[in-house]
């Protein structure tokens, strides 16, 4: 349990550090994405980001414990 907190972690980290080299592939600003944007207000919701990070995710740790 604690093997696959830490793997997560860094998993989360290395998406962090390469996040502006990843945003320039589309992600964050796919259709479905909600940005709702005021004066003092930047509301952001990447819904369909989410989903497509959650099945690459998913794929890849089925293909793993094959």
């Amino acid at each position: 349990m604690s093997r696959t907190l830490i793997i997560i972690g860094f998993a989360i980290l290395a998406v962090g550090l390469l996040w502006p080299w990843l945003s320039r592939f589309g992600l964050g600003r796919l259709p479905g994405d909600i940005v709702i944007e005021r004066e003092n207000f930047t509301f952001y919701a990447p819904i369909t980001t989410g989903v497509l990070v959650s099945l690459v995710l998913s794929l890849i740790l089925w293909l793993i414990n094959r």
